[in-house]
């Protein structure tokens, strides 16, 4: 099957969807409300399923080469005892691949350079659809409108197509948490490829770059909206007594590179991912919070299943039936165990329930940590062709 598709969104879901339906036959346009592409963003993990996904849509290798394998890390406390080890290694050997940490501007490149010229365009917001023919959605772009047999709505977490599809349901909610993150200026000596460090209503972590350089976060118990003059200097403020490298990587970073996003969620999950001939991939369909490091990986798993969904059902109805009944229990079910994850880790502040967590990590066998791993690192992508 082939046709016309729309995907409004150019994000990480965006594009690799647009990337599964163009190697599927289809003619594709994605619309990017962004004016500019600045490829904004730090880093971003990516594990198996992902990785898995970007093979199935013929990206994988390039990503790899521009990865850093994550071999070495774990969860520390503040003082920088190990609560947990990660073993790379053995995860390689259960899925064939270990966690990789790339920058999302160099992912995002990758996934723009797979589709055709001409194929994004950018600075075009679209703020409604025309669903009244049985067979065909419309998308107004200035004064004119695109007919499309198929429309992706990949316009995020805030996404307005979502709003318009299922009115009076529930969007996204504030998660509870705000994060800080940013790229090191120079290269930066590490032990590890990736940590995570756990304190009383407070994470930090890092992920290292094959170029050297890391990507730093550091999540914040907060009220939403609140943000701060210096936000670097309040950083060294509340982590400059934690272990290293936590104070080395802020040195490394520059003011003016810190980003600061509040957390949003869609809580109430979605009763379909599909209205008509509408599907809804990545946030804009099931928006987690990032503690378990698989939103990207379920909206790349998201775009290659309704690739290999199009290509081989005989209709656009029952492709996204097939998409909807395959993704949607998969990708609440990862978000739910996002949301415990946040509640057993970052959000924890009380000092006895802090103690409690920290003593079961220690006391944790190594097979439990990769059980948990595995559970959702473990997915096998539909064929395409």
């Amino acid at each position: 099957m082939g046709g016309t598709a729309v995907v409004v969104g150019g994000g990480i879901g965006g594009l690799a969807a647009a990337i599964g339906l163009h190697r599927t036959g289809w003619d594709v346009q994605v619309l990017e409300r962004a004016g500019t592409l600045a490829d904004a963003g730090a880093g971003i993990s990516l594990h198996a399923n992902g990785l898995r996904a970007l093979d199935a849509l013929g990206v994988g290798p390039a990503v790899r080469a521009a990865s850093r394998p994550q071999y070495t890390g774990g969860t520390r406390t503040p003082e920088g005892s190990w609560l947990s080890r990660m073993d790379g290694a053995a995860l390689e050997r259960a899925l064939g691949t270990p966690i990789v940490g790339i920058r999302r501007s160099v992912l995002h490149g990758l996934l723009r350079a797979a589709l055709p010229a001409g194929c994004l365009r950018t600075g075009v917001t679209v703020t409604g659809l025309d669903r009244t023919a049985p067979d065909r959605v419309g998308v107004p772009v200035g004064d004119g409108m695109l007919d499309a047999d198929l429309v992706v709505a990949a316009d995020g977490v805030g996404s307005r197509l979502r709003g318009l599809l299922f009115p009076g349901g529930a969007g996204p909610v504030y998660a509870g948490s705000t994060v800080l993150r940013a790229i090191t200026e120079r290269p930066v000596r590490l032990r590890c490829d990736f940590e995570l460090t756990w304190g009383g209503g407070a994470e930090f972590g890092h992920i290292a770059f094959s170029d050297g350089r890391a990507e730093w976060h550091a999540v914040l118990t907060a009220p939403a909206g609140v943000r701060h003059a210096d936000p670097l200097g309040m950083l060294h403020r509340r982590f400059g007594g934690w272990h290293d490298p936590i104070p080395h990587l802020l040195d490394a970073t520059r003011p003016q590179a810190v980003l600061h996003h509040d957390i949003h969620e869609l809580a109430t999950p979605l009763r379909s991912f599909v209205a008509g001939r509408v599907a809804l991939l990545g946030d804009a369909a099931h928006a987690m919070t990032p503690n378990l490091g698989q939103g990207a990986c379920q909206a790349l798993e998201d775009a290659a299943t309704l690739a290999a969904a199009l290509a081989h059902e005989p209709s656009v109805a029952s492709a996204l039936a097939r998409y909807d009944a395959e993704r949607r229990p998969r990708s609440q079910a990862v978000a739910r165990a996002a949301r415990q994850a946040g509640r057993m880790g970052q959000r924890l502040s009380h000092p006895l329930a802090v103690a409690l967590r920290n003593t079961g990590l220690r006391l944790a066998p190594s097979r439990v940590t990769m059980r948990a791993i595995l559970r959702h690192a473990d997915w096998t992508p539909p064929a395409l062709g």
